[in-house]
C-alpha cells in the first residue's frame, strides 16, 4: 500500500495491493469525477485501468505508481468515454491507449472538460484528449508477464454504450469501471438500466470474482453485485409505479423511498437514472439518445437549485 501525494478533498488516494502486483487506486470519496483506476505491474512494464479526471489527480497518480516500480505504464486501458476516467491519457507518455470503439468515439464527442452550470467549479488543468487509438469491438487479451488478462466488452448499454472490464481469472480479481459504484449512487443517463441489470446477471456474477474494484468507492467482495442490482431494481420499480401515475421522473423522485439506499452519496442521480428508466418503458432502446441536459438539469432542481458537488 503507498500513500499518493496529498490532494485537497474529502481523502487521501491510496494504492492498494489486491493481489501480487496487482493494485487499485482508491481515490475517496468517490462522489462526482472522483473515480478509481487500477494498476498491474509486471517485470518489463505496467498497465493501468483508466486514468483520472483532473490533471493534477493524474500526476498524483503517476508519483503513486513510481512508489511500486520503476517500469513504464506501457498500456492504458479505458474501461469506457466519461472523462473521470480518460481525461488524464495525455500523461500516459509512451502508452498505448486502449478502449472499445465506441470508447474512442465518446471521448471525442465529449471533447473539453466543463463543469458550471451542471458542477461546481473544477480545476482541470491543462488537460488534453487523447482517447483510445487501439480499439477493439469484443475485446482483447492482455499478458502482463504470463498472466492473462481478458478486455472484454460487456455486449449491451450499461453504464454507458461502451463499458468493458478487466478481468484476470487467475486472481479472480475484476476491474469494473463504472458498472459498480460501491458507496455511491450507480448512474445510468448514458447507457441503459435494464441493460445494466442484464449485464451483472450475465456478466459479471458468473465470473464469480472474488476482488472487485469498482469505479468508484472501496474495493469490495461478490456481495457488491447484489447491492447495485438491487438498486437498478429499485429504478425499475419507481419509474413503472410513478409514469402511469402522471409522475415526472423529478416528482418521482421527490416522492421516493430511498430506503436502504438513503446512505448512498449523490442522490440526484436517482432523477436522471429515472428518465433513463422512462424512456425504456416507452420503448427506447437501450443506449438510445435521451435529453441529458434535461435531465441534468432536472437533477440540479433536485439539488435545490444549486449545481452538483464536485470536489475533484
Amino acid at each position: 500500500m503507498s500513500d499518493a501525494p496529498d490532494i485537497d478533498g474529502p481523502g487521501v488516494p491510496r494504492l492498494h495491493e489486491v493481489s501480487d502486483g496487482l493494485y487499485a487506486y482508491i481515490q475517496p470519496d468517490g462522489t462526482w469525477w472522483i473515480n478509481n483506476t487500477g494498476l498491474l505491474v509486471g517485470k518489463r512494464g505496467a498497465t493501468s485501468v483508466d486514468s483520472c479526471s483532473t490533471e493534477r489527480r493524474t500526476r498524483a497518480y503517476l508519483e503513486s505508481i513510481r512508489s511500486v516500480t520503476d517500469r513504464p505504464v506501457r498500456t492504458l486501458v479505458n474501461t469506457h468515454h466519461h472523462g473521470d476516467h480518460t481525461f488524464g491519457n495525455y500523461l500516459f507518455s509512451g502508452a498505448t491507449v486502449v478502449g472499445h470503439e465506441e470508447t474512442r468515439t465518446g471521448a471525442l464527442a465529449w471533447g473539453e472538460p466543463f463543469d458550471e452550470p451542471f458542477w461546481t467549479k473544477v480545476e482541470w488543468g491543462d488537460v488534453e484528449i487523447e482517447p483510445p487509438f487501439l480499439t477493439y469491438t469484443d475485446g482483447v487479451t492482455l499478458w502482463v508477464d504470463d498472466l492473462r488478462c481478458e478486455v472484454r466488452h460487456v455486449g449491451t448499454p450499461a453504464h454507458t454504450t461502451n463499458d468493458s472490464i478487466v478481468w484476470v481469472p487467475e486472481r479472480r480479481v475484476l476491474f469494473c469501471g463504472d458498472l459498480l459504484f460501491n458507496g455511491g449512487t450507480p448512474f445510468l443517463l448514458q447507457g441503459s438500466v435494464s441493460g445494466a441489470l442484464k449485464v451483472l446477471e450475465e456478466v459479471i456474477a458468473p465470473l464469480d470474482a472474488e476482488t472487485i474494484v469498482p469505479g468508484h468507492g472501496p474495493v469490495a467482495g461478490p456481495e457488491l453485485i447484489d447491492r447495485v442490482a438491487g438498486y437498478l431494481r429499485f429504478v425499475q420499480t419507481t419509474a413503472a409505479a410513478a409514469k402511469p401515475a402522471g409522475l415526472t421522473p423529478l416528482e418521482a423522485a421527490r416522492e421516493a423511498d430511498l430506503g436502504p439506499f438513503a446512505e448512498l452519496t449523490d442522490a440526484e442521480r436517482l432523477v436522471g437514472n429515472l428518465h433513463r428508466a422512462y424512456a425504456e418503458l416507452d420503448g427506447l432502446a437501450p443506449g438510445g439518445e435521451i435529453d441529458a441536459a434535461a435531465a441534468i438539469g432536472d437533477m440540479i432542481t433536485f439539488n435545490g437549485g444549486r449545481p452538483l458537488t464536485c470536489r475533484a
